[in-house]
């Protein structure tokens, strides 16, 4: 089914009820929403001349629009292709580039950074900025039905996650792969309905735009910041003006919160969930959380080759103090989600016994397809028919899944993957730079914090201001190392290769 059916069903039994809102005011009902998008469809397909099967960029910070594109886009039998909107602009224009976009929508403060691309991409043809002038004129033809050609396997997201050489591999998400996603979170996550509210304070390229999804199956608001992103005083507020709230967080993003209603002693009654995933959640951090909102959690594990559905911990585990294990459960990923088989193997993929570390592996149909003109990956990715989500864990005798580390040395910051690689070869680009190793280090409010080892060459002086431009000139802010440390040599092994995990021991030491 075409996943635009959702919002033509919702049009039908929702039809007055708020489908956006904008910060405290509603923005479209989803009527509206559903016609807008319908029009919208037909200019993709005939203004632009875009065929079934073909992508569509999004780089945009939240925005009321991002729905109608995202819908548009599926009724027209398009694939949508979301990007991080906190993205270097060489980073968004080689995902482009690799996605074959020939149209990009963006919000109006990147439109400076993404309009340029036009002249040096070879497919991409036209920016339009939502909202503008220009895109209001996309809405004066008729609308169309959603496409039929659009079967199960049909491309709909291509996801763009970090791969292991710092270069962002797509992942591609069918419409069935979205539908059993939508399925699985009214299955294993939370019931919804239409008075109830999903607030976008995450980007909508992500994880919350995924999980708006089930939302708007049933017909419930999608609440989009003034700030068009996470303000923790705003989303108190907006918790106090709208009924039924839930949200999707990053674990730092949850401490923030807890911090901010614990300072404003504001009444959170209306809080119904919060699904919380991307990165590691300290136990101690969990427990304060709850404290200051009540059980109202969710976790979740997932990747974007397998969205948000691998294991999860729902809210009445969050609840069951007196179990024996409550605080272990508290520190598990939690079991595996109804309809995917999840497993834990060695490097001979065969299944390990309890308690036995090893890669965590998956199956089921909320996994992708593969990765996007990237066969060899995808051939690696899924051996077997199985997904190798190149994560450490082991489970437990109840069937609870604890990871243990993240494998190729990924850091997470602040719920953004960050890949090591990546901000080593920008590093090396320095004439100075003879080597460097990055490793993250364990941080209080974001999780992780990026380091820079790094050696210069004979006679060089290097300053960490000078690397820190060099970076910002090539990769996300977000990314860039928040320290560096200058040293005479790297630890290696007798291959050769940097020992990472001493680079981690000395920054554990006490200075």
């Amino acid at each position: 089914m075409n996943l635009a059916e959702l919002l033509r069903r919702a049009a039908e039994t929702y039809g007055d009820r708020p489908a956006v809102s904008d910060g405290f005011g509603p923005h479209q009902d989803y009527r509206a929403l559903a016609a807008r998008a319908a029009r919208l469809a037909r200019a993709l397909r005939e203004r632009f001349g875009l065929r079934p099967g073909e992508t569509v960029g999004i780089v945009m910070s939240n925005q009321p629009a991002y729905l109608e594109i995202l819908f548009g886009c599926w009724q027209a039998g398009l694939a949508a292709v979301p990007v991080n909107a906190k993205l270097h602009a060489r980073e968004i224009a080689w995902i482009l580039d690799n996605a074959e976009a020939r149209l990009c929508f963006v919000s109006a403060e990147l439109a400076e950074a993404v309009a340029p691309l036009v002249a040096v991409l070879d497919r991409l043809s036209t920016v339009v900025v939502a909202a503008s002038t220009e895109y209001e004129r996309l809405f004066r033809f008729d609308g169309m039905a959603p496409e039929r050609a659009v079967t199960p396997d049909t491309l709909a997201w291509l996801f763009y996650t970090s791969g292991t050489t710092g270069r962002p591999k797509g992942a591609m998400l069918s419409h069935r792969n979205l539908m059993r996603m939508i399925v699985n979170y009214f299955a294993d996550v939370d019931q919804i309905g239409p008075g109830d509210c999903i607030i976008h304070a995450a980007p909508l390229s992500h994880g919350s735009g995924l999980y708006g999804l089930p939302h708007l199956a049933k017909g419930a608001n999608q609440v989009i910041p003034h700030s068009r992103g996470f303000d923790p005083a705003e989303c108190l507020s907006l918790i106090g003006h709208y009924p039924g709230t839930s949200f999707f967080l990053a674990p730092t993003m949850v401490q923030r919160l807890a911090a901010a209603a614990t300072r404003e002693k504001v009444a959170t009654g209306n809080l119904k969930t919060i699904v919380y995933g991307g990165g590691p959640m300290y136990v101690a951090d969990l427990l304060r959380a709850i404290e200051v909102f009540g059980p109202k959690f969710v976790q979740i594990y997932g990747q974007g080759e397998a969205p948000m559905t691998i294991t999860g911990l729902p809210k009445w585990m969050h609840a069951d103090t007196a179990h024996p294990r409550y605080l272990e459960r508290l520190g598990s990923a939690g079991p595996a989600r109804t309809d995917v088989e999840v497993m834990v193997v060695g490097e001979d993929d065969r299944p390990l016994g309890t308690g036995e570390v090893g890669e965590v592996i998956c199956r089921g149909d909320v996994v992708m397809q593969g990765y996007w003109r990237n066969p060899k990956a995808s051939a690696e990715t899924l051996r077997g028919g199985w997904l190798h989500t190149g994560d450490m864990g082991s489970f437990d005798a109840e069937g609870f899944l604890t990871l243990k580390d993240r494998s190729k040395d990924l850091i997470i910051s602040g719920g953004s993957n960050i890949y090591p690689r990546e901000i080593e070869e920008v590093l090396l680009r320095h004439p100075g730079v003879a080597e460097c190793s990055v490793v993250g280090r364990p941080d209080p409010e974001w999780g992780e914090e990026v380091v820079a080892f790094v050696v210069a060459r004979e006679g060089a002086r290097l300053e960490a201001a000078e690397l820190d431009r060099l970076c910002l000139d090539h990769i996300a802010r977000f990314k860039r190392p928040k320290h560096y440390c200058f040293v005479e040599t790297l630890p290696k092994n007798n291959y050769g290769k940097v020992l990472k995990t001493e680079l981690r021991q000395r920054l554990a030491r006490p200075a």
